[in-house]
């Protein structure tokens, strides 16, 4: 399909982005009262303690050993836990830095003891939302969720707390994070699907949809939770036929021009046409159309516009060839849906009598 300005996805990610900047800012704006950094209370249960506080030896943070009337701290909060944690001066210099950590590591950590791991003040997941109200609204509520907020180390599978240096506190590249989990093979999805191993599949498939050539899964991904299928940021068919509704479309047509198949007749909208006849309305514009994926993939192929190899055909996976072969002036497919048949969207002159 003939691609839209390049603008077209850019305003869709900037639109994206800025809801989170936004939440950001208004979380910012309204600074939360500080955590209590006293140990926990007699009877509590305590997982984690800090070896120090653990050791009885209160005057390494503070001016007196007395663990009844210990005083003051010597230094600077953040100043006093480097001079241990050396590793984490390194961290905190880096280009983007979170901010309740630059203002005082006992905004996230009890430098006592802590029923959590890390010595953090509260369940690592809902510490993290307590600031971010708009990751926890997506990840609770939205239909599709991503695992990676729920499984292994959750928020920080992801993001670094202390400082990063790459935006959004991620801990590497956005599409090498991506990839650093999709590139396994049996991994299911929510629906009990399998997944792509997307390092294979790129590696095996050269001819990259725009988005994965730009290396910009969050123009078509939500990372935290979508409402729509597979994370995608807008509506797109889940299914091998869809009743055509340009609704349906609105992931393709953020980039793409819904034109190409709206209209029965063209001779400039696409080069999938017999003549004038326009072979994408005739696929998808229909009561039991044909999605895009039926002939697309929408990652990466080995042809030119990502035209497949063949498609997972049912419950069971069924891999129905298409048997796709490009001429000079359009192409076939031969014995796919139907028996073999041929586009040129040359007309063929007339012959002089």
């Amino acid at each position: 399909m003939p691609l839209s300005p390049p603008r077209a996805c850019a305003a869709l990610l900037a639109t994206l982005l800025s809801g989170t900047v936004a939440a950001a800012e208004s979380a910012a704006a309204k600074p939360k009262a500080p955590p209590s950094v006293a140990p926990l209370a007699a009877g509590e249960k305590v997982g984690w303690s800090h070896a120090p506080y653990e050791a009885g030896d209160c005057s390494l943070c503070h001016q007196r050993s007395d663990p009844k009337n210990p005083g003051p701290i010597v230094k600077g909060v953040n100043e006093l836990c480097t001079s241990c944690h050396e590793e984490f001066a390194e961290v905190k210099e880096r280009k983007f830095r979170h901010p309740p950590a630059e203002a005082a590591c006992t905004n996230c950590h009890n430098p006592h003891n802590s029923r959590e791991r890390k010595l953090l003040v509260a369940e690592q997941t809902a510490l993290c939302f307590g600031c971010h109200a708009d990751v926890k609204a997506a990840s609770e509520t939205a239909r599709v969720k991503h695992a990676a907020l729920s499984t292994g180390s959750r928020c920080v599978n992801c993001h670094n707390p202390h400082g990063a240096s790459v935006e959004h506190l991620l801990v590497q590249l956005p599409f090498d994070l991506c990839l650093s989990c999709h590139s396994k093979d049996g991994v299911p999805d929510g629906r009990g699907a399998t997944l792509t191993n997307f390092k294979s599949w790129l590696e095996q498939n050269k001819v990259w949809h725009a988005p994965v050539e730009a290396k910009d899964c969050t123009a078509c991904h939500k990372p935290h939770g979508s409402d729509s299928f597979r994370l995608l940021v807008a509506e797109y068919p889940a299914k091998f036929y869809a009743p055509y509704d340009p609704a349906n479309y609105a992931l393709c047509f953020s980039c793409h021009n819904d034109r190409v198949v709206a209209e029965p007749v063209t001779t400039t909208l696409t080069n999938f046409r017999d003549g004038s006849k326009n072979l994408h309305y005739l696929h998808v514009n229909r009561e039991r159309g044909r999605t895009c994926r039926a002939c697309h993939e929408v990652h990466a192929a080995k042809q030119e516009h990502q035209i497949r190899e063949g498609v997972p055909y049912g419950a069971r996976g069924w891999v129905l060839k298409l048997n796709y072969t490009k001429t000079a002036t359009g192409g076939s497919c031969a014995k796919t849906c139907h028996g073999t048949k041929t586009y040129s969207y040359k007309p063929v002159p007339e012959k002089k009598s």
